[in-house]
Parts: structure tokens; C-alpha cells; sequence
């Protein structure tokens, strides 16, 4: 029995799209080896006897024992270089109406931010996050992002999730601050 050409077309699509996954420049960079050592500046506080069965996306408390602070200015999605006063084109093109995008944004330019001055995000502390427009499963949803960024290095900071009435523009979903220990 032949496969209708149609069938074949869609096939052929959905393996040219997974092998774009495969090699794109995304896929490759998190194909390098990561540190997953804990940061030797930081000491994770767990409470005794805690139930390990529970997941949580943070931890309750990260005690420094060395090390120098960075604090990062807030995060947005547009990029961490950008004009003031803000220009309607770079927030029409960068603030789209997805609160997951948006946080993605943010967490990549925290990202750079914390590895331009020699850390990585093992060496994140503590993150804020301020969502507006609150809608029901947010929390869940920025959370989700966010621990993506900390995944591959087995490290969980410590946040704190806030729900705001406004920030800065009316396109602007989330904004994140962050600080971390490093050398």
C-alpha cells in the first residue's frame, strides 16, 4: 500500500524540522559539557528531615561563604543593551503578549550579564520576579522557564514570586533581578 504524497510531504517536513533542532545553534551550545560542581560560595540550606519527594523549584535558603555579590540591574525581554526613553518599535518587537517568552528574554540576558563577569548561573543567589496582569497558573508557568536556566546545572536559587500591578510599560509582562556570588 503507498502512502499518499501528502503523508510523505509531512514527513519529510517533520524530519528536515528535527534535524534544524538538532543542529541549530541552541541545540549545539547545550550540547558542551556543564559544570555541575556546587559553587564553592554557596551552601545550600535545606531543613532536617525535609521531604525529598516534594518538588520545588528553589531552595529555602543559599548561606554565602565567600566570594564577591553581583547584583544584576532588573531584566526585561528586551535585550540588556537598549535606548532610553524605550522606543515603541524595540517594545513592539520585544515585549509580545507570552509571559514565558518574556521571562526567556530575561533569564538570557541575566545569563550573559552573570557570565560577563566570570560567573555562570550555578552562581545565581536569590531571583525576584515581578509578573503583571496576573493570570491564573503564572506562577507555574515563569517558574517553569526559569528553572530551565538552573537545570543543567543541578542548582536551584532561591526566588521570590511576585504578581504587581504594572511595571514599566504596558507590554511588560515580567521583570527579573537577580544577584549572584562569585570570584
Amino acid at each position: 500500500m503507498n502512502t499518499p504524497k501528502p503523508v510523505r510531504s509531512a514527513m519529510s517536513l517533520a524530519a528536515l524540522a528535527a534535524a534544524a533542532v538538532i543542529l541549530s545553534p541552541a541545540a549545539m551550545a547545550q550540547s558542551k559539557p556543564v559544570d555541575t560542581t556546587p559553587s564553592k560560595h554557596l551552601e545550600v540550606i535545606h531543613h532536617p528531615n525535609y521531604d525529598k519527594t516534594v518538588f520545588m523549584p528553589f531552595v529555602p535558603a543559599i548561606k554565602i561563604k565567600s566570594g564577591k555579590i553581583l547584583w544584576l540591574a532588573g531584566g526585561t525581554a528586551l535585550p540588556v543593551y537598549h535606548d532610553h526613553p524605550h522606543k515603541r518599535d524595540q517594545l513592539q518587537k520585544y515585549m509580545v503578549n507570552d509571559l514565558e517568552q518574556q521571562v526567556r528574554q530575561a533569564m538570557d540576558g541575566i545569563k550573559q550579564t552573570v557570565e560577563a563577569a566570570g560567573g555562570s548561573m550555578k552562581d545565581v543567589v536569590h531571583l525576584f520576579i515581578f509578573r503583571a496582569r496576573p493570570r491564573m497558573g503564572d506562577i507555574g508557568k515563569a517558574s517553569f522557564v526559569v528553572n530551565e536556566y538552573f537545570k543543567p546545572y543541578n542548582h536551584k536559587p532561591t526566588t521570590t514570586n511576585l504578581a504587581v500591578l504594572e511595571l514599566g510599560e504596558p507590554e511588560q509582562l515580567v521583570e527579573i533581578q537577580a544577584f549572584a556570588v562569585i570570584d
